[in-house]
């Protein structure tokens, strides 16, 4: 998967300011100590130009990334020119070599990065060494030892994030995985439970009315006061039936509004639940709601207010979103919007037919059929990297 846009690591981040800060003060020392020795020397205005080019050219740097790009590339190698000219007419500037190091190996790849390591250390040994003047075996060993060292351990923490990367990726796919499974088997779970519950009351109660009325139909002529028995009992099976009936449909509609407080309630309380760190959801009115709404028209805003939530965290990637409830005097609409990053509505999968419809699921065709039912209208406004925006309006009298 590409990671656009994922942050540093809080390690990473760390050390890469640790590096720019001793890139630096290396490089100021060095101008300093430069100075100090040699203000009037004939190279000093072309030591002062290298040094603050360098430092431009090394603010610019974070700007352009870390991937090979190649305006990336190019920086890379204004920077590592900048320098040996530097090291050339002032070989105390070689300790910049260091953070330069770590600037060459986030950029290129180990096979690239670790050559440009050995270049960097051979220039920063020859420049020490014409420094002092004859083969010193510190200034022969140390240099190629620190790059050794910087480049054994920063090789060893990508491997180790690249390997944290993978293992990252398999936990959160095998937790999708996971709840997608519970969410089948509490599916499964459900539809046992209500064909129970249908089967022991609804469906026992219609069997039983049937058996009364043929028995009633066959005695009619012979035993009417028997017959009309059978019908009054099978009447009031119908009545226990009409009862579990409504029953379901209390227990089927949503627990939001089964708990009461009207449809602002609920939707303060699915907005509280869906909101996250990464995502943000208020609501706001305008206008008071009628009191009571009609219950098919409060479970059908409710039920659009959650699938356009959850297209909102599956498929937006939005940090904010709103829902408005707008109370006018023939209708009322359900606003919702986010900041994410949108899609084109005029899509076979945004407009529900087709065969990319699939590919989204049902959300938007299960809205419309809703709003169709109760006369209302479905708006949707959205471009890509522009959020969206979704209306809902029904009739205050649903037809």
């Amino acid at each position: 998967m590409p990671e656009v846009g994922v942050p540093e690591r809080d390690d990473t981040r760390a050390l890469t300011v640790v590096m720019h800060t001793a890139f630096f003060v290396l490089l100021s020392a060095s101008v300093v100590r430069y100075l100090a020795r040699h203000a009037e020397g004939p190279h000093t205005p072309w030591v002062i130009v290298l040094s603050a080019l360098l430092a431009v050219l090394y603010v610019l740097g974070p700007a352009l990334g870390t991937r090979p790009t190649p305006r990336r590339l190019t920086w890379l190698g204004l920077v590592v020119a900048a320098w040996a000219l530097l090291v050339v007419l002032a070989p105390s500037f070689a300790w910049c070599a260091v953070p330069l190091f770590y600037t060459g190996l986030r950029t290129l790849p180990p096979r690239a990065a670790i050559p440009l390591v050995a270049l960097l250390t051979a220039l920063a040994v020859a420049a020490q060494l014409g420094l002092a003047g004859w083969p010193d075996p510190n200034v022969l060993l140390a240099p190629p030892a620190v790059a050794a060292v910087a480049t054994t351990v920063f090789v060893v923490m990508q491997r180790q994030a690249a390997r944290q990367d993978v293992l990252i990726d398999d936990l959160v796919r095998t937790r999708r995985e996971l709840a997608a499974t519970e969410r089948r088997e509490g599916t499964l779970a459900e539809r046992e439970r209500l064909a129970r519950e249908i089967h022991d009351t609804l469906a026992q109660g219609l069997s039983s009315q049937r058996m009364l009325l043929q028995a009633a139909d066959r005695l009619w002529d012979t035993a009417p006061g028997t017959a009309r028995d059978h019908v009054r009992t099978a009447a009031d099976i119908a009545e226990r039936s009409l009862a579990e009936a409504r029953r379901f449909v209390h227990d089927l509609a949503p627990a939001d509004l089964a708990e009461g407080g009207g449809l602002l309630r609920a939707l303060r309380a699915v907005a509280e639940r869906e909101t996250t760190p990464e995502l943000t959801v208020r609501v706001h009115t305008e206008g008071s709601p009628p009191e009571p709404l009609p219950a098919p028209v409060e479970s059908a805003l409710l039920r659009i207010a959650q699938g356009a939530l959850a297209n909102v965290r599956e498929h937006a990637a939005a940090r904010t979103a709103t829902l408005t409830l707008t109370c006018l005097d023939d209708q009322i609409v359900l606003d919702v919007t986010d900041d994410g990053r949108g899609f084109d509505p005029r899509t076979p999968a945004a407009s529900g037919s087709g065969p990319a419809a699939g590919e989204r699921g049902h959300g938007l065709p299960a809205v419309r059929a809703r709003l169709r039912q109760l006369g209302g209208t479905l708006t949707i406004e959205s471009a890509p990297g522009e959020g969206t925006a979704l209306s809902a309006a029904i009739p205050m009298e649903p037809r």
